[in-house]
């Protein structure tokens, strides 16, 4: 697989990724009760994906449980505030990737890195400039906005993580494990508080199916192939597609408008990201590959 492959597998689990908001808002389901089910029916779905004997060893063990808090903070930031508040304040996981790379990994980063995640932060603060007011799909935005600020965090750690575990030429599966056993976990620790399971429509069930096989599972399909040719941050940065595109889907699907300032600032955080890419499509092969050698 060449680096522009693996760029585009990035982009398309981005997509995916991205309608998640819409879905995670279904009326009849609790954020605990999408949380134990979307990740169930992923973990499931990965683990017959993990083709062999699943990967197991002590990062792959810490990386999935870092993972499964990412899951389950994601859904209930998701329920609580604002589609757009949620994910914009978790993309904020590149910042904590500029320091944490180079220690961890050892992924040196370049001067331009720095210039570019300055101007996806100018879009993050015009994403959640203001209080949002509570709305029926937003009841609690202080609440949400506090776990999506941790759930930066814990996705940070989780894209360190994969890295390490993808990176060089070790089995191809130690990713994959990681993944579908962080779901599993996410379900297991929050299934206790999801039962008994609501009634609910066919509609409203297809879409907890949906999240499970295809915005998780199928996206993670994806990006685990895709990390073990790509340095952590430039894989974040990628991945900023998604909090462009959440929103949109939340408003055309639930009629939660993510606001003038969001529109403005996921118009810069494209800009920003299509530049990165177009620049590293541009570069010689060899200045592409950020690990240390």
């Amino acid at each position: 697989m060449t680096a522009g492959v693996a760029r585009l597998q990035v982009l398309a689990a981005a997509v995916l990724f991205s309608t998640g908001g819409a879905g995670i808002k279904a009326a009849a389901f609790t954020g605990l009760q999408v949380s134990a089910l979307r990740s169930g029916i992923a973990g499931i779905v990965l683990v017959l994906l993990v083709r062999g004997r699943p990967a197991v060893s002590v990062p792959m063990v810490v990386t999935s449980v870092v993972y499964a808090a990412t899951l389950t903070l994601f859904v209930l930031s998701t329920k609580l505030t604002t589609a757009a508040n949620a994910i914009f304040l978790q993309a904020t996981a590149p910042l904590y990737l500029l320091v944490l790379g180079p220690l961890v990994l050892g992924e040196r980063f370049r001067a331009r890195d720095l210039v570019l995640l300055m101007g996806l932060a100018t879009g993050m603060t015009f994403c959640v400039i203001g209080r949002p007011a509570a709305t029926v799909t937003a009841p609690d935005p202080a609440t949400g906005n506090l776990l999506a600020v941790i759930c930066s965090v814990t996705w940070a750690f989780t894209i360190l993580g994969l890295r390490y575990l993808q990176r060089g030429e070790g089995d191809a599966s130690v990713g994959m494990s990681a993944v579908a056993f962080g779901n599993l976990f996410a379900s297991l620790a929050a299934m206790p508080f999801a039962l008994p399971l609501p009634r609910a429509s066919t509609g409203e069930w297809t879409t907890i199916a949906y999240l499970g096989v295809c915005q998780i599972g199928l996206a993670y399909v994806l990006l685990t192939a895709a990390m073990k040719k790509l340095a952590a941050l430039e894989v974040s940065l990628l991945l900023l597609i998604e909090p462009v595109l959440n929103p949109v889907w939340t408003w055309m699907i639930r009629g939660e408008h993510p606001g003038r300032w969001t529109i403005v600032g996921g118009a810069i955080i494209l800009a920003a990201t299509a530049i990165k890419s177009a620049h590293d499509l541009r570069a010689p092969v060899g200045h592409q590959d950020v690990s240390s050698h």
